[in-house]
């Protein structure tokens, strides 16, 4: 019994960076997002959101990490309640992930195969791995309310060792 769904998980950004992860189809979404969370190294502690979505990349229904009620959005479901094949059945099925919405990594997930149980395999796993993540948002910019009290404007991130800045403190 094909059991085992292969997902092909796509950084938005303008470098090749995906996974490709083996994950039972029982799985809970909870449990894909914490594989996604490891396979790109991020550090788990933000908030993420999964999204059914369609050939168009369209957000639909909405799977949350937590139960953050909206009374606009009163259908967002929560990641632990759902497995994966509730959510996606069929190969060629979308998903969007969206993780830490203040740097709003989106990320383009699609069911690219289902397959057999593999004899001494433990999944999840990560089967194919192309490229790093970038260590911050490329667009991420200072406003000026962010901007060291008295400072001007400074052309590029050396500038920001004259003003004391420590690196150490935003890794």
């Amino acid at each position: 019994m094909a059991d085992i769904y292969r997902l092909r998980v796509i950084l938005d950004n303008e470098h090749n960076v995906f996974r490709d992860i083996e994950i039972e189809k029982t799985a809970s979404l909870e449990l894909f997002h914490d594989t996604i969370v490891n396979a790109f190294g991020l550090d788990g502690i933000q908030m993420a959101s999964f999204y059914q979505s369609n050939d168009d990349w369209e957000q639909g229904q909405e799977y949350s990490l937590f139960d953050m009620f909206d009374e606009q959005n009163p259908d967002t479901a929560i990641m632990s309640a759902f497995t994966l094949e509730e959510v996606i059945d069929d190969i060629g099925d979308k998903l969007l992930y969206i993780y830490d919405f203040f740097n709003m990594w989106t990320f383009y997930v699609e069911l690219m195969r289902i397959e057999e149980r593999e004899d001494g395999e433990t999944y999840p796993r990560l089967v194919l791995e192309l490229g790093s993540m970038p260590t911050e948002k490329e667009d991420t910019q200072f406003t000026s309310e962010e901007m060291p009290e008295g400072e001007g404007d400074f052309k590029s991130f050396d500038d920001l060792d004259d003003i004391g800045f420590d690196e150490d403190e935003w890794n």
